[in-house]
């Protein structure tokens, strides 16, 4: 048999087979609603299991148009078929060609007269009730079993057509001699593939031409007593007592299809002694480091303030997981140990499930995919963006890699956290291993709008598996909001849930502000339910950091080096979403029309440049230099350079000195998921009394939470413009009522307070 992996593009791994060559050794075709997808999530996982371990093809046989069939080949929980037939034997369609399955559509669709004239014919029908679903070569009715008479049936006759009714309630007209049941058996002859190793699932009315065929089939538990009643004395068939999915394997089972073994429920690989809270970052709580030969481990020097925010959470002695890539020379290294304790004096219960990860496996899967890919899609750059399909086979790899450490590391029924984007398809991989665990995920980036995020040639396969979370965090309102739009792009949904912004974010006025947020979303399988937390600073450490003696020093001699200047700072790393070539010409505009500013004033920028390998930004830092070049060529004089760059990595100490030390922060980028650059600055500021001002970006996630900065677009030079006079003219008594506000804010919402609060939310099961 010529087979292929797909289940989109080898999410679901469920072989398939091709027309030409040997047979599978089993179909199943099976009805949707109330049979495939219905039963527990255990049943239906052990079918995707079964499925995907066996040399069968899947065959979808459903009363739904096609358009509302193809949110499910895209959704990870639900394995994908090879062969689509749909609008009750209507459609046929070729899941893997993308088209109908030819010359067999054809055959269907010629008898058919077309929808104009069948709802003409049966327009002197009063109460007949046209459905509003989408259909193709049939036409579809709310009726009444009375409404059913002799004269309607002698009119679709005429019509060269024929009444399917069902559940009391559903009428199909259809081409004559269509039927789940005929289109199932022309396509099996079409394939080669004998009746004998075919089963066929249903549950209702719909589905007794299925039955029959004479193929082997089961009604499984629950199904309509019409259809119950209907098939009872078929030799082939089985009533099983199981609801859906569960009742399929019992079909599977007591038609010899499978070994029973195969059959039975499959014990999930469930660690009963292992981490109630299970956390998956992609990097570890600590750092490793080689020397002599020997691994060893130490502290994060990064001052990210995610990653002790989130161990803090495992300080009160709760058992957890920490699931993170290791480097190491292969994927399975000799000797290589993949659980570890982190801290046993600080966290004696939290261990680090490391993924072991080849040097090209990162720099594929994070340095180049996830940033060419999804980064340029995420800051709405869509024209930046570079799709390769292999690349994201290979990204599918590594989420897997970290789905099965995380299902190895759960204990039943615990709470797993995701972060970021280059995890985004964990969820789709984890709600198939362990339907039992509470999934939340959050977004440390922007989230964008549907027409952008839409071009992501995987979209509907990443927003299925968020929408397999049972919680989704994100920055700030927008960002849910947009979330929500993709979802019900991709998939049926609707908002069950929302909650004013006010007071605590901004709503008008602001380029990222909305008045409410949606907090509740419902899918067809689960409420996913949305929450909006954007990350706070380290506030203690920032200010443990300004007490020092050596930081007080540095702060003194830094405004000693700049005298009576004013000090613009850029914080920020060398990225072109962060606009710094915007932010250059506008500075340099600046000086162009305020002579009297010429050795008055010095912006500071300090760039944290990219990690080795990623190479999209090379062209920015080259661009980065010619333009401060041109501006400190133009305007710099013997006692005053305008623009001082530092393209390095800074020690965080050295960077809140400066924070302290400058007149205003500087922080326009052209979009940011948040931003913390700002949080600090303001932290650094109130931990110095300081009157700093805060000029920011409209499009930072940041600006609508940090009310009291100046707001200023970067797209627009007289904005940038504008926003920087006001904020070098601000009176002191507005700098201080500003950053009082600011203050006020970022103390509030601290890191620390960020994670407890998502971690409360999570485990409330409250909308």
């Amino acid at each position: 048999m010529t087979a292929s992996p797909i289940g989109h593009d080898g999410l679901g791994e469920i072989t398939v087979a091709a027309p030409a060559s040997a047979p599978p050794r089993w179909v199943l075709a099976t009805d949707l609603d109330g049979t495939f997808l219905a039963g527990d999530e255990a049943q239906r996982a052990r079918l995707a299991e079964v499925l995907a371990t066996q040399d069968a093809l899947l065959i979808f046989v459903t009363g739904r148009g096609l358009e509302t069939v193809r949110p499910l080949l895209a959704d990870p929980s639900v394995p994908r078929p090879r062969y689509v037939i749909a609008d009750v034997g209507a459609t046929v369609w070729d899941v893997a060609g993308q088209c109908p399955l030819q010359p067999l559509q054809a055959e269907l669709e010629a008898p058919w007269p077309g929808e104009q004239t069948v709802l003409e014919a049966l327009s002197a029908f009063s109460g007949l009730a046209r459905q509003e679903v989408p259909q193709e070569r049939r036409c579809s009715f709310y009726a009444e079993a009375g409404q059913v008479s002799p004269d309607l049936q002698r009119v679709v006759k005429a019509l060269g057509c024929e009444l399917l009714f069902s559940a009391d309630r559903y009428l199909d007209v259809l081409p004559a001699g269509v039927s789940k049941g005929s289109t199932l058996q022309a396509l099996l002859r079409h394939l080669g593939i004998s009746e004998r190793r075919v089963l066929v699932a249903g549950d209702t009315l719909n589905d007794l031409s299925l039955f029959r065929t004479g193929i082997h089939g089961v009604a499984v538990g629950g199904a309509e007593r019409g259809l119950v009643d209907a098939v009872r004395d078929l030799e082939n068939t089985l009533v099983a007592d199981a609801p859906g999915a569960g009742g399929i394997l019992q079909g599977l089972l007591h038609h010899g299809l499978v070994p029973a073994d195969l059959a039975s429920p499959d014990p999930r690989p469930t660690a009963a002694e292992g981490a109630q809270l299970v956390m998956v970052y992609h990097r570890l709580p600590f750092e490793e480091v080689r020397r002599g030969g020997k691994l060893l481990r130490r502290r994060p020097k990064s001052p990210n303030g995610i990653i002790p925010s989130l161990l803090q959470l495992f300080s009160d002695g709760r058992a957890g997981s920490w699931i993170a890539w290791s480097l190491q020379a292969s994927r399975d290294p000799e000797g290589f140990e993949p659980v570890v304790d982190v801290d046993p004096e600080g966290y004696p219960n939290l261990t680090a499930a490391r993924v072991p990860l080849t040097k090209d496996d990162v720099n594929l899967f994070y340095k180049r995919f996830s940033k060419e890919a999804f980064w340029p899609v995420i800051f709405s750059f869509p024209g930046q963006a570079v799709f390769n399909h292999e690349h994201w086979a290979h990204y599918l790899e590594i989420n897997r890699a970290f789905a099965e450490a995380t299902a190895r590391q759960a204990r039943p029924g615990a709470t797993v956290w995701i972060h970021d984007y280059n995890l985004w398809m964990v969820p789709a991989f984890l709600r198939r291993l362990r339907p039992d665990v509470k999934i939340a995920f959050f977004h440390h980036t922007a989230f964008p709008a549907s027409d952008i995020f839409n071009i992501i040639p995987w979209r509907a396969e990443i927003v299925g598996s968020l929408l397999q979370c049972d919680y989704v965090g994100f920055h700030i309102p927008r960002y849910a909001e947009n979330f929500v739009d993709v979802a019900r792009s991709n998939f049926p949904a609707r908002v069950t849930g929302k909650l004013p912004c006010a007071p605590r974010f901004a709503t008008y006025g602001c380029a990222l502000g909305v008045e409410h947020v949606p907090v509740a979303l419902q899918t067809e399988e689960r409420t996913v339910r949305l929450g909006v937390h954007p990350v706070g600073v380290d506030v203690e450490k920032i200010e443990r950091i300004v007490t020092q003696p050596e930081t007080r020093e540095r702060i003194e001699a830094i405004r000693g080096e700049l005298g009576s200047r004013k000090c613009l700072l850029s914080v920020e790393r060398l990225d072109y979403v962060k606009g710094p070539l915007q932010k250059i010409e506008a500075f340099e505009a600046l000086l162009e029309a305020h002579p009297e500013l010429h050795g008055n004033v010095v912006m500071l920028n300090i760039v944290t440049p990219p990690a080795d390998g990623m190479e999209i930004y090379r062209s920015v830092g080259e661009k980065v230099n010619q333009a401060i070049g041109r501006v400190n060529g133009r305007f710099g004089r013997i006692d005053w350079t305008p623009m001082q760059y530092f393209l390095r990595s800074l020690p965080f100490e050295e960077v809140v000195a400066y924070y302290a030390a400058a007149d205003i922060a500087w922080i326009t980028p052209l979009r940011d998921g948040l931003n913390l650059v700002a949080k600090e600055y303001v932290a650094a500021q109130a931990a110095v009394g300081g009157t700093g001002a805060l000029l920011l970006s409209e499009f930072a996630g940041a600006a609508v939470e940090l009310q009291g900065a100046v707001l200023a677009n970067p797209f627009d030079k007289k904005s940038m413009l504008d926003s920087l006079r006001y904020a070098l003219g601000m009176a002191t008594p507005e700098r201080t009522q500003r950053l009082r506000r600011l203050a006020d804010i970022v103390r509030r919402n601290d890191v620390r307070t960020w994670g407890a609060e998502f971690l409360e939310r999570v485990e409330s099961e409250e909308a």
